[in-house]
């Protein structure tokens, strides 16, 4: 099984400045073939992470839902910011 938690954070760490206020946790969903993750990091960093028009934003979503088609499941990212 994928970890995707991890993966999410080993995908998105790089790509922002404080590497230590970057978190993702596993939220439980109804749908059992749903995994949602919210990747939690300051404004700034969220900002980055979305991109212009979202375009960031997209890639790391697609990224991820290319890792979790093996197990046939469907992951749902949210950005928040603190």
């Amino acid at each position: 099984m994928i970890d995707y938690e991890k993966v999410l954070l080993d995908l998105v760490t790089p790509m922002v400045e404080d590497k230590a206020s970057v978190s993702v946790k596993k939220m439980d969903t109804l749908d059992e073939n749903e995994i949602l993750l919210y990747v939690y990091a300051n404004s700034e960093d969220v900002a980055r992470l979305i991109g212009r028009r979202g375009s960031m934003a997209s890639s790391i979503r697609q990224m991820m839902s290319v890792a979790s088609r093996k197990e046939d499941k469907r992951v749902t990212i949210k950005f928040e910011s603190y």
